[in-house]
């Protein structure tokens, strides 16, 4: 309870810290590269990471004369370890073994580099689908726990200092603590909320559209439940909210996001399967890649469900929320 505790405290702290949206400018963003992360940073929050879904696959090639089948079997389990995912961990391999006697020991590595970055390059952009001049609806899924509210309190600062009006539909209507957090985050950044306790979240998300459409806002961002243990109730609960989605404003829907905690790993890659199933996913949202050894899910998704990781969670600031460049992911991987 007491842990409980402190980490609401923290979370409350950090809605506190937000700035006034007098005190930044919108030119300020781009100056200050608020919602990109520097090579460093980036490198130093996948630290272990790259010791796990790298190191310990090179490392196997030191002192070695030739790639044979022994060490290939070792690197694949090295792979799948670090939670690359064991269909991509033996599609990385097998392509590996055909060219064995191609690539020395000590090319293993540079042609680790070459593969994640075309897997993450061929899931297509890593860029939020924003048009400018209509509404756009941002649809948020993911299990309890992963950290969809403070994603989206996050995105809606973000929204809210580029000038753009924000509108929240907090669609998780059975958990009143939710909704409540969700309300703070929303108040803070200066955003507008749609909320209706206990009322079907349908419901909710309707006339958060209806609302968003009257009073032209450029962004809707729909929270959702994440009661994984209850698979067939959240999935059609999920499909109506799409059904409304659909029916109500069609265009608007730029992209349906897919909330995954890092540190869950290959859970992580069954989530996005279930998730997808039901919505039709998007794009993905990586939390809390700081500190794990887990961060090879990113590849993971990208190669198996197609689908790209745009924004990841490298801390607990409101600017950790940051764009993803899978370029300097691998970069900062293999650095």
């Amino acid at each position: 309870m007491f842990n409980i505790f402190k980490k609401n405290q923290k979370q409350q702290e950090d809605i506190n810290n937000i700035k006034p949206e007098e005190q930044i400018q919108e030119e300020d963003i781009e100056k200050k590269g608020l919602f990109g992360i520097s090579f460093s940073g980036l490198k130093q929050a996948l630290s272990k990471t790259s010791e796990s879904l790298v190191g310990s696959v090179v490392s196997l090639t030191q002192g070695k004369e030739e790639i044979d089948d022994d060490l290939l079997d070792e690197m694949e389990e090295k792979l799948i370890k670090a939670d690359l995912g064991v269909n991509t961990s033996v599609d990385v391999i097998e392509k590996l073994r055909s060219d064995k006697n191609k690539i020395k020991p000590d090319q293993v590595g540079e042609f680790l580099r070459n593969e994640f970055t075309q897997i993450l390059n061929s899931a297509g952009s890593n860029s939020l689908n924003i048009k400018d001049n209509q509404l756009n609806i941002i649809f948020i899924a993911g299990v309890n726990g992963a950290g969809k509210t403070t994603l989206i309190g996050k995105l809606a600062y973000r929204f809210r200092l580029q000038g753009k009006k924000v509108l929240v539909a907090a669609g998780d209507t059975f958990r009143a603590a939710a909704e409540d957090q969700l309300e703070i985050w929303t108040n803070r950044a200066g955003a507008e909320i749609v909320r209706q306790d206990g009322a079907d979240p349908a419901s909710v998300v309707f006339d958060a559209i209806q609302k968003a459409k009257n009073d032209n806002f450029d962004i809707l961002l729909i929270d959702t439940a994440g009661r994984l243990q209850n698979k067939f109730n959240l999935m059609e609960e999920l499909r109506k909210i799409k059904k409304i989605i659909d029916r109500e404003s069609p265009d608007s829907l730029v992209e349906s996001m897919l909330v995954l905690d890092a540190t869950t790993g290959q859970n992580g890659l069954k989530q996005a399967e279930i998730f997808n199933e039901a919505i039709q996913l998007t794009s993905v949202g990586l939390t809390k890649l700081d500190g794990t050894a887990k961060g090879g899910i990113i590849i993971a998704v990208a190669k198996e469900l197609n689908l790209p990781v745009k924004l990841i969670g490298v801390g607990e600031k409101l600017e950790d929320l940051k764009d993803f460049n899978p370029d300097d992911f691998v970069n900062a991987l293999f650095s």
